[in-house]
């Protein structure tokens, strides 16, 4: 099911790693533009996970991240078939990771819509822009902080 199509259960994810990043583009602006988001798009909001003070380099240190895989995993209770993120850089800037939890997501009927980039990936326009971008957030892990 694509993330574009009303009435569907949804989680959002957002994440800061430091407070250089907050100016702009803070938990609570993350928060608000991805509530905004869901309700324009009639969706409803079955869960919203956050993780401080966490590097996108991997999973580990993001138990928030963590928590919400284990929820899709096992048996995605809050019936989701989305997860809806700022920009990819916030579900992760490492291209590996990304596409490991990518598939976690979709092979128990989950997307991804990373609303800024315009990347949702139920279709296959989706999925490729989506290993152009996690390539992307990776190179600039290096230059900005995670």
């Amino acid at each position: 099911m694509s993330c574009l199509k009303k009435e569907t259960n949804c989680y959002i994810y957002t994440r800061i790693a430091t407070q250089l990043q907050a100016d702009g583009y803070s938990l609570d602006a993350q928060r608000d533009r991805l509530l905004r988001e869901a309700g324009n798009r009639g969706m409803t909001v079955a869960a919203e996970f956050s993780d401080v003070g966490s590097s996108g380099k991997d999973t580990a240190g993001r138990p928030q991240f963590t928590e919400m895989l284990d929820h899709i995993q096992n048996g995605n209770p809050d019936g989701i078939s989305c997860v809806l993120v700022t920009k990819l850089s916030r579900f992760g800037r490492n291209t590996a990771d990304v596409l490991n939890n990518l598939q976690i997501m979709q092979d128990h009927g989950v997307n991804l819509l990373a609303v800024e980039d315009g990347i949702d990936t139920a279709g296959a326009e989706g999925k490729l822009m989506i290993v152009l971008s996690a390539a992307v957030a990776e190179i600039e892990r290096g230059n900005v902080p995670a």
